[in-house]
């Protein structure tokens, strides 16, 4: 077949698996297992991916001991009884021709005391970077212990239909902490030389290939931190990587970036570059005469798989989270429409972020991850009765149900007050780097014209204009508006900020709709802890303006936290001259300046400033749903005109709404 990406669809040997294209689904904590094991809802999410065309999927890592456990979702380590259950995961996988591997971990030091109640074990002792906890310094008996426990997981996983295991020795886990000097300062056979060093590393992947047999992929995933004076260098790491490969230890390595001292590029957003992985495994490929190079982190599209490709930086690329917001992303660019695929955000926001929290993960764009066995994956039944679909408001809950509906076969019609669909969505496009933003607003566009959509612009609808349509359905996604009083949650005993009448205060909406004239000199009061606030701080300050950010919380970006997006937007904001005011609260504004109030003193301060912007939590618009109640209009109300909330569940009840239509 004739093909935009050639290198990405040429096929491609590992061990006598032969694989059908060059696009890995990489290892992630799905965080999906029910009691320790994984049931429909963790099988169904990786079959979706082998039915969309991934070539090789490693599943999500196992804990090989003990003192190893790190989410309430990890699989049951040491226990012969999950095999049934894996086995059941690697049929169904299999069936839909993709070559399945489970990875295999030990974070070393970096544990987590509340799930695992098992002290930390690692080469020299030394604190965790994961928690607050320190380590217990491995005894020779142990380190044995720890590599008899690799080689059961692996017969575990051979036993349970794998074609074969990767060993992780990346992101700061006790492997590579066996490598690195900074970790390791033992004197003994497991310390000091290169070849000592990698003793362990060595004694796990050799016997692993004795005890699972020559057919048995035993590959490595790898990790670099450039700039950080503790970690290995990529010239160390390529000279462990030749060692390795020399021995014929591994059959392939996996090149990832960032770990527990750079965390912000371990899962990196568009705060990063895009093809991060992809400069160290160029530099592996020029060592290795064996082993197979795997180009992971940030690789998000079949563009970015085909470039690292192309230029000989890698045998093969690792996407995730593109394939985690579309399934298909590997058969819609063999198809000939890559416009089709639903491009990742990089936000981090359901993936890592519910990770971080611990729960399983989804995608703020695609809602129907880790629902794949509810919903019946990521695809839709035709509806057996077409009807006449009526969807007013076009932010993302009401482009999902528009969308849904028109794929399931229903006449749609798409009504937006505005010039442009995306609502305050594409507000957030605005802000600096976040375009993807705007291409999946593009994306549904370009949807819609397949699909047959008639999109009404500038179409504020009423409750007889909904009447004269006579749809057979009336879906309401009429959003939400920021407040008028200045209202602090901070601050609850006022109802109204003070001085707000003095004028020159404007919601952050206003600022990046550009509808307000600020002042060069702007505070953002920021009481969202998130995007919405910083990000529009971000863009006054990249414009010119001098920005003071002001938030209730202990921190700036409080809420991006989760998403390992906070670090790296402060150091931005740092760099751009934005002053920081955290803990702190508008006491009243005075027109030219606002007057800070400080919750941990109780103490007030004056900044002089020509603006006041202000990110709080908006209120529903719901008007034309109570017009509609009265008049005896069935409808369906979803998104932020229900409440006010973040994208993901705009997007969910989008999905959900334009399912439900019969």
């Amino acid at each position: 077949m004739k093909t935009e990406f050639p290198k990405i669809f040429s096929e491609i040997s590992i061990r006598r698996h032969r694989l059908r294209n060059r696009v890995v689904f990489g290892a992630h904590t799905a965080n999906m297992s029910e009691n320790g094991v994984p049931g429909d809802q963790h099988i169904a999410y990786y079959v979706e991916r082998a039915l969309g065309g991934a070539a090789m999927i490693v599943v999500e890592p196992m804990p090989v001991h003990a003192a190893t456990v790190l989410t309430r979702g990890n699989f049951r380590h040491s226990d012969d009884t999950v095999i049934p259950a894996f086995r059941k995961l690697t049929e169904s996988v299999k069936q839909h021709g993709a070559v399945v591997l489970q990875q295999l971990y030990h974070v070393g030091s970096h544990g987590d005391s509340d799930l695992s109640y098992h002290p930390h074990w690692s080469p020299s002792g030394g604190p965790s970077y994961h928690d607050s906890d320190g380590s217990h310094t491995m005894t020779e008996r142990e380190i044995e212990e720890t590599i008899a426990h690799f080689v059961a997981a692996a017969v575990r996983c051979h036993k349970a239909g794998f074609d074969g295991v990767e060993v992780w020795a990346a992101y700061g886990g006790l492997l590579d902490q066996f490598w690195t000097p900074f970790y390791n300062k033992r004197e003994d056979q497991w310390g000091g030389t290169l070849a000592n060093r990698t003793r362990l590393s060595r004694e796990i992947l050799r016997r692993i290939r004795e005890s699972c047999g020559p057919d048995f992929i035993v590959g490595l995933t790898v990790s670099d931190e450039p700039g950080c004076p503790t970690a290995l260098s990529r010239d160390q790491i390529a000279e462990i990587i030749s060692l390795l490969d020399q021995d014929g230890l591994i059959d392939y390595v996996t090149c990832g970036s960032g770990g527990y001292f750079d965390y912000g590029s371990l899962m990196p957003t568009f705060l990063y570059p895009e093809r991060l992985g992809a400069d160290l495994s160029a530099r592996l490929k020029k060592v290795v005469r064996h082993a197979l190079v795997i180009a992971e982190s940030h690789i998000r599209t079949p563009e970015n798989a085909e470039i690292t490709l192309g230029e000989g930086a890698a045998d093969l690329v690792s996407i995730v989270r593109g394939q985690i917001a579309d399934p298909h992303l590997v058969n819609k660019a063999r198809s000939g429409t890559p416009e089709d695929i639903r491009g990742c955000l990089s936000c981090n926001q359901m993936c890592w972020g519910r990770r971080s929290r611990d729960y399983w993960i989804s995608c703020l764009i695609n809602p129907s991850v880790g629902r794949e066995a509810e919903w019946g994956g990521d695809r839709f039944r035709s509806a057996e009765r077409p009807r006449r679909v009526l969807v007013v408001g076009g932010g993302p809950a009401g482009m999902e149900a528009a969308r849904v509906a028109a794929e399931r076969g229903h006449k749609v019609v798409l009504a937006e007050a505005s010039d442009r669909l995306g609502g305050a969505f594409r507000l957030a496009g605005e802000q600096p780097r976040r375009a993807q933003i705007l291409d999946l607003i593009q994306w549904y566009e370009t949807q819609f014209s397949k699909l047959g959509v008639e999109v009404r612009l500038n179409s504020y609808m009423e409750g007889v204009d909904v009447a004269s349509i006579g749809a057979d359905a009336v879906i309401l996604a009429t959003g939400s508006i920021p407040g008028e009083t200045g209202f602090q949650k901070a601050l609850p005993d006022r109802p109204a900020l003070p001085g707000i009448e003095n004028g020159n205060v404007f919601s952050a909406e206003s600022v990046m709709a550009r509808q307000a004239r600020v002042g060069s000199r702007v505070v953002v009061l920021d009481e969202t802890g998130g995007w919405k606030g910083c990000g529009t701080a971000w863009k006054l300050a990249e414009q010119g303006h001098h920005v003071w950010l002001v938030t209730p919380d202990g921190l700036v970006g409080k809420e991006l936290q989760r998403t390992s997006a906070d670090a790296p937007l402060r150091r931005t904001l740092k760099r751009l001259g934005v002053g920081f005011h955290t803990e702190t609260s508008i006491a009243s504004w005075q027109g030219h300046s606002a007057v800070l109030i400080s919750h941990l003193t109780g103490t007030t301060e004056t900044l002089e400033a020509d603006s006041l912007v202000m990110a709080t939590t908006n209120s529903a618009f719901n008007w034309l749903a109570l017009e509609l109640a009265e008049m005896g209009i069935e409808f369906v109300e979803i998104g932020d005109g229900v409440a006010p909330r973040q994208a993901p569940y705009a997007f969910y009840e989008g999905r959900k709404a334009g399912m439900s239509v019969s």
